[in-house]
């Protein structure tokens, strides 16, 4: 692959004028058996001839990928590929004429999925053809491997990476300070504990069964006549201490002592070991034996940490997976999934949101397009995705109270909710998705929810009845970002009426060094999150969150 962006000029000629000055590769006739494995000249990105187009013609380039269609012509004389290589969703045309194959079979290289390396002389099309400007017309085979899968994900792929960089762009040009805040903790940031744990003590409990098979816990027998040697040194250096024995002669007698001594301590603690996983008197799990010398769990979110980061360094964010040990085989959950989530700058998700939707039409609507066509004939799609990203990144959002929401669905005729609409309850789904598709048909901003349906975290309004939070609704998905003003009261976190830790059922304990950052001064600040996969959800309208991550991870699976 080229080094950079900045290196195109030299691996793709300019034009065919510049074919001259492009190093020619080396005759079959000539060329040792490794030589023919190195190409003569850059390897060259589909994405960067298709941008260059006609203008290219006549240069020679080295193309890798996959083979999406094959077909043979003029009685195997000739092979016809369209072959992409990830770089864009676009295919590149490539000639082969059997000839060339120094005998190895056109069949070898139509089959869909093969991947080939091969080196040749950019053609110009004719207009009309396909809306293609260019073709290769391959002089080398120098790689031909038939794989055993094609991989399909490649749009989501781009759209995801795409996303993560506009994630780091928006953050960075806004004076954000990226954070990397620690997957393993000891607190639960949602309250909901549904963690993780992370321990050891299971590896710890096999490695001791297997040591108690090979090596047998010695028996009171054991650690009787161990005993016994103990007081028959300690009688020994008695008998030469009272003998007013030299320092000399004393010595050996207190070194097989102390070594019988230590021996016998071996003895004792060996005797004390028990199979399985180490209790306490109480019959709780007896976690100072653990690595941590604590309970520790992977992280439900970074907010905690990034709190602590922001209140001595202004606007930071992070960016990183998380998980979750909920037990649900939705569409919308993952066991391990990534989150965004910024703190102090509150007032720019809006604009973050946009940002992302702007960044996705300018750099991904081919590949938002074509997933959108290849799932509509699947019936498993909607076609409205690039209509959905032009309206979020121009239109204001709707801002509603959780009250005015509450009112507004139950309200709402000729529609039945599978879940019954009432003020306290935390909106489902089918709610928030009739809110920005039936009624506002726009994301629209919730605020002030119950303080009993939100995290400890929350600031308490004035009212004691709800709390200074905030979600932002989108059509197709429903919920993508959860936000709140942060309770940077320690009268209220520690002993007040609001959402506290303690009446969370989480232990203050773990959460003593969060409230430091209160009992020691704090500031007003707040912060948000958005899942990841939701907003690749929302973007691509595919149905499925497991879709739009490599290697997901729900109840009964975490293999690759």
């Amino acid at each position: 692959m080229m080094a950079s962006d900045s290196d195109q000029a030299s691996a793709l000629p300019a034009t065919a004028d510049d074919l001259a000055s492009s190093p020619s590769p080396p005759s079959s006739s000539s060329s040792s058996p490794a030589e023919d494995l190195e190409p003569s000249i850059s390897h060259a990105r589909i994405r960067d001839i298709v941008a260059g187009g006609a203008a290219l013609a006549g240069a020679r380039v080295v193309v890798g990928g996959w083979v999406r269609t094959g077909r043979e012509q003029c009685r195997g004389a000739l092979a016809f590929l369209k072959v992409t290589d990830g770089s864009c969703l676009a295919a590149l045309q490539l000639v082969v004429d059997a000839a060339r194959l120094g005998g190895r079979l056109l069949a070898r290289l139509t089959a869909a999925g093969t991947s080939v390396l091969v080196e040749g002389e950019l053609r110009k099309l004719p207009a009309g053809a396909g809306g293609e400007a260019v073709e290769l017309r391959v002089e080398r085979v120098l790689e031909c491997a038939l794989l055993q899968y094609i991989l399909q994900i490649a749009a989501v792929a781009r759209i995801r990476h795409q996303l993560a960089l506009a994630t780091h762009r928006f953050f960075d040009e806004n004076g954000f300070l990226y954070v990397q805040t620690p997957i393993i903790t000891t607190s639960d940031c949602e309250g909901a504990g549904e963690m993780f744990q992370v321990t050891t003590l299971f590896s710890q409990a096999d490695k001791l069964a297997k040591d108690l098979k090979a090596r047998p816990p010695p028996s009171e027998a054991d650690i009787e006549a161990a005993a016994a040697i103990v007081k028959s040194k300690a009688d020994a250096v008695a008998q030469l201490k009272a003998a007013n024995a030299s320092a000399q002669e004393v010595a050996p007698a207190v070194s097989e002592l102390r070594t019988a001594k230590e021996n016998l301590s071996r003895l004792e603690e060996r005797l004390k070991l028990k199979p399985g996983v180490p209790l306490k008197d109480d019959g709780k799990v007896a976690f100072e034996n653990d690595f941590f010398k604590r309970q520790a769990f992977l992280t439900v979110s970074g907010q905690l940490q990034a709190e602590s980061y922001a209140c001595a360094l202004g606007s930071v964010y992070t960016f990183g997976p998380t998980f979750r040990a909920e037990n649900s085989h939705t569409s919308r959950h993952l066991a391990e999934f990534w989150m965004v989530e910024p703190e102090i700058a509150f007032a720019n998700l809006q604009n973050y949101v946009k940002y992302l939707c702007k960044w996705l039409l300018e750099h991904c609507r081919e590949d938002i397009k074509f997933i959108s066509d290849r799932y509509e004939r699947d019936g498993r799609h909607d076609r409205t995705a690039i209509e959905r990203l032009e309206l979020v990144s121009s239109e204001p959002f709707k801002r509603i109270s959780y009250t005015m929401a509450v009112k507004i669905l139950q309200n709402v005729e000729g529609h039945e909710f599978e879940n019954k609409v009432e003020w306290g309850i935390d909106l489902a789904s089918e709610h928030e998705r009739y809110l920005t598709e039936e009624i506002f048909k726009k994301p629209v901003i919730v605020y002030n929810y119950p303080k009993e349906i939100k995290a400890f975290y929350t600031r308490l309004n004035d009212d004691n009845k709800t709390v200074a939070a905030m979600d932002v609704l989108v059509p197709q998905v429903g919920e993508l970002i959860g936000g709140s003003q942060r309770e940077e009261r320690l009268d209220v976190l520690n002993r007040g009426t609001g959402q506290l830790i303690l009446d969370a059922g989480l232990p203050l304990e773990p959460y003593e060094w969060y409230l430091d950052l209160r009992r020691f001064g704090s500031v007003k600040h707040s912060g948000f999150g958005m899942g990841f996969e939701r907003m690749i959800l929302f973007a691509t309208g595919l149905d499925n969150i497991r879709d739009v991550i490599p290697f997901p991870r729900y109840p009964g699976r975490a293999d690759l």
